[in-house]
């Protein structure tokens, strides 16, 4: 059990030995243990210099080992949800001196990725689509004559996902084989795990058992009523001594309950597990953050950890400020982010009107609800991930006189796009979503940016799209879709605005009402949330005018023209996708009302961003003010517009 974690490298000697699993499978079964403390070592060590998720892999480890010590990797598929917790998988695959290149610009990626190495077979980075992803393997490689074994190992939060469902489901119709594990890490390694549960999980992957289960299937299926009769029996006897009898209706062949700290018991019970034909499904349990002492105190907390190697080792807020490229304010090192003023925000709402409550699909504490939802527990729900669910439950609670509000990250709305669609927007309902970690988040890459929902969502019909610039704004816009009765989105970026002091009071704003913000000559950047603020630095150099755009839907469409009129270009700024995006908004404006003004959108390109610092993303994207201003100064000169300031 470690204490701290190292700031210098642990001395390793086995797993030095390891460069891949052909040198894994070297090892002797008793050196397994050894190997699993020093991986765990390493792995605390090599996250405590890049930063990055490591609670989930402390909990793997041992699980880890045995599956490329059993199997044929990259051959055999091993396909892991989410991807938090394969960073041990990354170590034993090729990459253990890549490890302190972790999330950083050109380094190694946050989750399992295909382009970065053959052992990762599947990129991940949203839960709960291993057990599809590892079934589409599963017919691909019957269909074309390959004999391999296909794992997929998912988590009992992401198991909470309908689509999870739907794919056991799915793998028990076609009754192959595939091996899922269901890491069961909400539980303590108590008593049944071992014992009785621990004989019997043996014993149902043991090669007699199963051979003496299959003979009496082929002899009974002669008789139905006897096969029935038989699949009860062994239904009523697991389901006395293991949950598993759920997985048993679907389909599975369930093992369980099993210590996942056990490397040689994996072992043993993986290789019995590889002869059984059909659907498995091994049930362990782990201990999330195993090993560190801190992180099994507080496996929530310490789910991800900020670098501390050497150097500087900025705190959670600095770090948060320094992501989204704000310029250093010393009036706000103690303001809020943007999710601590949308949760203040719903704190206060909530205490005027007692019909609004709190939906988030398991973002409670990032999205900053957990004053909310301590302060009224009866209004606050988090139905666990499923975002589609948590739509259609808000859609549900509006249609009957609540005032629900949605708290989800941009890139997660995108997985309840239909719901929103059909349940909401159509009816017309008076469901709130407020979109956090929208524009670019910097390590943890593409599969978590916010780079589309202005795109999606302004094209929704009865849909109010919102675009605060900083703390204040985002506390009105907030309050503009609260009133607003239909459908409606504020969307704001991860960490903390310039530090913008925040007025009190309800009171919405108008809807559909841009902000000037600074006037200027020649040149007019109609700017859209997070961008409003390079806007002005660029604009503070150029002498250009900015106006705070606040809304994508409906559009200022007058501000609009009045800036057509009085300027001679105008450019579009946002932290989201150029294709169809606010920019693309303005000019089907401009178009549709024969305004002739050269125009110039500026946004993230058509691209996936992989991960790396936001404010050299930003700058990369050509969105930090000197690259918005070195922009204009180019269209300035292909359209031979003279201003006097450029």
């Amino acid at each position: 059990m470690l204490n701290e974690i190292p700031l210098s490298r642990p001395d390793t000697p086995l797993l030095d030995k390891v460069d891949n699993p052909d040198d894994l499978k070297l090892l002797e079964l008793d050196q397994l243990a050894q190997l699993a403390e020093e991986l765990r070592a390493f792995l605390l060590y090599s996250v405590g210099q890049t930063g990055g998720h490591f609670g989930a892999g402390l909990g793997v480890v041992e699980l880890t080992i045995a599956l490329h010590y059993v199997f044929d990797t990259p051959n055999d598929k091993l396909v892991w949800d989410v991807g938090h917790q394969a960073y041990p998988h990354k170590i034993l695959t090729g990459r253990r001196d890549q490890m302190l290149t972790m999330r950083q610009a050109g380094g190694l990626a946050a989750f399992p990725n295909r382009s970065e190495s053959e052992y990762d077979t599947f990129g991940v980075g949203h839960s709960s689509t291993s057990i599809s992803a590892a079934l589409g393997m599963m017919v691909a490689a019957k269909t074309q004559g390959k004999e391999r074994h296909n794992i997929a190992v998912i988590g009992d939060g992401a198991m909470t996902a309908g689509m999870a469902f739907e794919a056991l489901n799915h793998a028990g119709h076609l009754d192959d084989n595939i091996l899922v594990i269901l890491n069961d890490n909400n539980m303590s390694i108590s008593n049944n795990v071992g014992g009785l549960s621990s004989y019997f999980a043996r014993m149902w992957a043991s090669k007699p058992y199963n051979f003496i289960r299959t003979g009496s299937k082929r002899v009974l299926s002669k008789i139905p009523p006897a096969l029935k009769a038989a699949h009860r029996a062994e239904e009523y006897m697991k389901g006395m001594v293991s949950p598993g009898t759920l997985f048993e209706e679907i389909g599975f062949n369930y093992i369980g309950l099993i210590d996942g700290h056990d490397t040689n018991g994996l072992v043993d019970i993986l290789r019995n597990i590889k002869t059984l034909r059909g659907p498995q499904l091994l049930h362990i349990v782990t201990q999330k953050g195993k090993g560190y002492l801190e992180s099994e105190n507080d496996p929530f907390g310490m789910h991800a950890l900020s670098k501390i190697g050497p150097g500087p080792a900025p705190n959670t807020e600095s770090a948060e400020t320094a992501e989204e490229g704000i310029k250093p304010n010393p009036k706000s090192n103690s303001s809020p982010s943007y999710s601590e003023v949308f949760g203040n925000w719903l704190c206060e709402v909530a205490q005027h009107d007692e019909l609004t409550v709190g939906i988030t699909p398991a973002m409670g504490e990032g999205s900053g609800m957990s004053k909310f939802a301590a302060q009224f527990p009866d209004r606050f729900h988090d139905v666990a991930i499923a975002e589609q669910h948590a739509v259609t439950f808000a859609a549900g609670m509006a249609s009957d006189g609540l005032k629900p509000i949605v708290a989800i990250y941009s890139t997660f709305l995108q997985r309840g796009y239909d719901q929103l669609i059909h349940d909401v927007a159509l009816q017309n309902l008076n469901v709130m979503f407020a979109i956090d970690r929208a524009g670019l988040v910097g390590e943890d890459g593409p599969t978590h940016a916010g780079s589309f929902d202005l795109s999606y969502l302004r094209c929704i019909p009865n849909m109010v799209v919102m675009t605060p610039s900083n703390e204040d704004e985002t506390h009105k816009l907030l309050s503009t879709g609260y009133h607003f009765d239909g459908p409606s989105a504020v969307r704001y970026p991860r960490g903390k605005g310039p530090g913008a002091v925040i007025e009190t009071g309800l009171d919405p704003v108008e809807i559909g009402k841009a902000k000037l913000r600074r006037h200027g000559s020649a040149v007019a950047i109609l700017a859209f949330g997070s961008m409003v603020n390079p806007a002005l630095e660029a604009a503070e150099k150029l002498d250009l005018t900015v106006v705070d755009m606040r809304f994508v839907k409906p559009l200022d469409i007058g501000t609009i023209g009045d800036m057509a009129e009085k300027h001679q270009l105008l450019v579009t700024i946002e932290e989201n996708s150029l294709m169809g995006g606010a920019g693309s908004a303005v000019n089907e404006f401009l178009l549709a009302s024969n305004y002739q003004i050269p125009v110039l959108n500026l946004g993230l390109p058509d691209a996936f961003l992989e991960h790396g610092k936001v404010p050299q993303m930003l700058a990369d994207a050509g969105l930090d003010a000197a690259s918005i201003s070195a922009a204009i100064k180019k269209k300035l000169k292909d359209c031979k517009i003279q201003s006097e300031a450029v």
